[in-house]
């Protein structure tokens, strides 16, 4: 008998909802693999929504979901060296909360994936992976990465999420922390 794990991510735009979504399941399946038990990583629910309904998106989510995560810019731009505050629990239901940070640059983290598809500009793109935290827009690096298909940029967003080498994106330090942080978390709750 497997036993689920539901993550929840709260949403600021559509770079969230298409590729965060894709890559929090996808990660959590990854860390779920060597589990004692055997794991069923469902997939990420996702409410949009801005700053002010934060709470309110939480408190949803929490009533289906095993762990959260946020993507609070905001509130990590104020931080020295902008890193998440680590896992905080939420409401009643003693959910975990993990804050994402920064993640607008794990996109354009594997050049590999963006070289699969065809027109895509590599250009822009850092020779390491680690380098994209170096990238002061990251938003004007992408538009100037995707192919040129008359096709909008969020198009990409859930292909590149489905698709990134889950290795190279642990090459960037963001999502590694991220990624140490969201282990800790499965390890409190039984899953690891």
């Amino acid at each position: 008998m497997s036993r689920p794990l539901v993550p929840g991510l709260v949403a600021e735009g559509e770079a969230d909802e298409g590729f965060l979504g894709a890559v929090i399941s996808r990660q959590l399946r990854e860390l779920t693999w060597m589990s004692p038990h055997a794991v069923d990583v469902e997939a990420t629910e996702v409410v949009s929504c801005g700053r002010e309904h934060m709470v309110t998106a939480l408190e949803e989510l929490a009533a289906d979901c095993h762990l959260l995560f946020t993507h609070d810019d905001i509130r990590e731009r104020g931080k020295p060296g902008g890193k998440a505050d680590g896992v905080r629990y939420h409401s009643h239901y003693l959910v975990p909360v993990i804050g994402l940070g920064e993640t607008e640059g794990w996109l354009l983290a594997d050049r590999a994936v963006w070289a699969a598809l065809e027109g895509s500009d590599l250009g822009l793109l850092p020779a390491r992976p680690r380098d994209v935290e170096r990238i002061t827009d990251p938003g004007r690096v992408l538009a100037a990465t995707v192919p040129r298909r008359g096709k909008p940029i969020r198009d990409y967003f859930e292909y590149i999420g489905r698709n990134i080498d889950l290795a190279v994106l642990a090459q960037v330090p963001s999502y590694a922390d991220w990624v140490a942080e969201t282990r800790n978390a499965l390890k409190g709750l039984g899953y690891l």
